[in-house]
């Protein structure tokens, strides 16, 4: 972090995302930057969110005090939140630039009171998503420019091992602070389905790897008839996910519930046995801990990241090793009542260690200290 001194007295902060969570493909970095942009506001700072419009969303919009500008496309919005930046950097004290895979490349236009946020590196989604030309030129901006550019920039992650990968791309290990997540999240006042149920709640694009909850109904099913999985989320890659169960044959024990409201998702966690989150990476894991605040244990793959640190392994979840793994270890765990309600237990316990408050203040000292 850095050793400048820190700013006294309010703050006027520019933060710079690629989306917000009104967006079809947001997800947890989003909450991450809302959540704590209020608790900012809340402190006396005054706050700009600027990020990218779509649909019918206002261009503007009040957000618990927070600005909320949205300008720019999928990929204009880089080039006009930079423009709009150099144009203002005497108006704001200090610049967070939240880089999801993509930077602003606000060190262009600004040198001092600027903050990367970081809650991945994205090397396997490029590989993923883009297995050909486009995801090599991706991983070169990322693994290659966007160190160099901001190599004097301090950097805030969310996960030690977040911490790790951009370390091992170059950035200083004592240029990055860890501020995990926050939750804001109260448990729901309904039972436990009587049944067996499962519940994923993540993006629907493929680095969340839902095809493997699918695998895991269709290879469980024989043993639970009664077996069911709720996918919580939205995404373009919802129509192959929608094929791929038809395919397998389980779409009758499968529920697209799309984008609900947050009493929908926690009423679907806590009727859930377990949750699932077979992601290729993660930077921490945010549904991890909403439904751990539903008593609910998590299943997620061991070499993901930041899940690694948001489940407990053995206590509050279990982290798999594989596709095959992850079906043994959710079959242990749907045949294990005693051991499932264990976890729930610790689960809960654990999920109220994390507030937005002191997730807000780590933020704030690395906001005045750049």
């Amino acid at each position: 972090m850095s050793s400048r001194p820190s700013r006294p007295g309010p703050l006027d902060i520019a933060i710079l995302s690629w989306r917000d969570t009104t967006h079809p493909d947001g997800g947890g970095s989003e909450v991450f930057v809302e959540e704590v942009a209020r608790e900012l506001v809340r402190r006396g700072h005054r706050v700009t969110l600027r990020c990218a419009a779509h649909g019918d969303a206002p261009a503007e919009q009040d957000l618990d005090g927070v600005r909320l500008m949205r300008r720019g496309a999928r990929l204009t919005v880089y080039p006009r939140s930079l423009l709009w930046v150099a144009r203002h950097r005497r108006r704001y004290d200090v610049v967070l630039d939240v880089i999801n895979g993509i930077p602003f490349g606000t060190p262009l236009v600004r040198r001092r009171g600027l903050v990367g946020l970081v809650h991945h590196v994205h090397q396997r989604q490029w590989q993923i998503i883009y297995p050909g030309f486009w995801g090599r030129v991706g991983w070169f901006v990322e693994s290659r420019l966007t160190p160099l550019l901001y190599r004097r920039v301090p950097f805030l992650t969310v996960s030690e091992a977040s911490a790790t990968d951009l370390a091992r791309l170059g950035t200083p290990a004592a240029a990055i602070t860890v501020a995990r997540n926050g939750l804001a999240v109260a448990p729901a006042a309904v039972p436990r389905s009587a049944s067996p149920r499962l519940c994923v709640l993540a993006r629907l694009v493929p680095h969340k790897q839902i095809e493997h909850a699918l695998a895991v109904v269709e290879r469980l099913r024989p043993e639970f008839p009664d077996l069911r999985l709720d996918i919580v989320g939205e995404g373009w890659w919802h129509d192959r996910l929608q094929a791929d169960a038809e395919q397998r044959g389980v779409e009758k024990s499968v529920t697209f519930h799309g984008r609900v409201s947050d009493a929908e998702r926690d009423r679907l966690l806590a009727e859930a046995w377990l949750a699932l989150l077979p992601s290729a990476k993660e930077g921490w894991g945010l549904a991890v801990l909403e439904a751990a605040a539903q008593g609910t244990p998590t299943v997620a793959y061991r070499d993901a990241g930041g899940v690694a640190e948001s489940i407990v392994d053995g206590r509050t979840g279990i982290l798999a090793e594989n596709e095959d793994d992850l079906v043994a270890v959710t079959r242990q765990l749907l045949s294990d009542a005693e051991l499932r309600e264990r976890m729930g237990t610790e689960a809960v316990a654990w999920s109220r260690r994390f507030t937005w408050e002191a997730t807000t203040d780590v933020v704030e000292e690395v906001l005045r200290s750049s």
